[in-house]
């Protein structure tokens, strides 16, 4: 949420360069985040809890998925047509992508103090 836009601000890097480079990331994190996503699953179900945390860990998977399946390639197309030195048109995908950011980083304080809370 802070490296990307503070990427742009660099004197150094042009916005073909912080693009492309926000492109390799954002790739990266989502298979990071898929496999976090994976062990999440496998501790949930190991802690006899399943039914309890399942429409949450629910939620976790529609946005990791949609941010993979759809929003990162749609992203990533719209860079590859701004270094063809083109203006993609219109939209909302970044837009969506930082709500659901904060949605998963919401999701995931609720879980873990509601598990804090439910240790005690």
């Amino acid at each position: 949420m802070i490296a990307t836009p503070v990427r742009f601000t660099a004197t150094s890097i042009t916005r073909p360069i912080a693009l492309d480079v926000g492109r390799v990331v954002f790739a990266a994190l989502n298979k990071a985040e898929l496999i976090a996503l994976v062990l999440l699953l496998l501790i949930v179900r190991v802690s006899d809890r399943t039914r309890e945390l399942w429409a949450w860990c629910s939620v976790l998977i529609l946005i990791v998925l949609a941010q993979g399946a759809w929003l990162i390639p749609e992203l990533a197309a719209r860079t590859d047509i701004i270094l063809a030195g083109g203006e993609p048109p219109a939209s909302y995908a970044h837009a969506i992508y930082s709500s659901l950011e904060l949605l998963k980083i919401g999701l995931l304080l609720f879980l873990g103090f509601r598990s804090l809370a439910q240790r005690q």
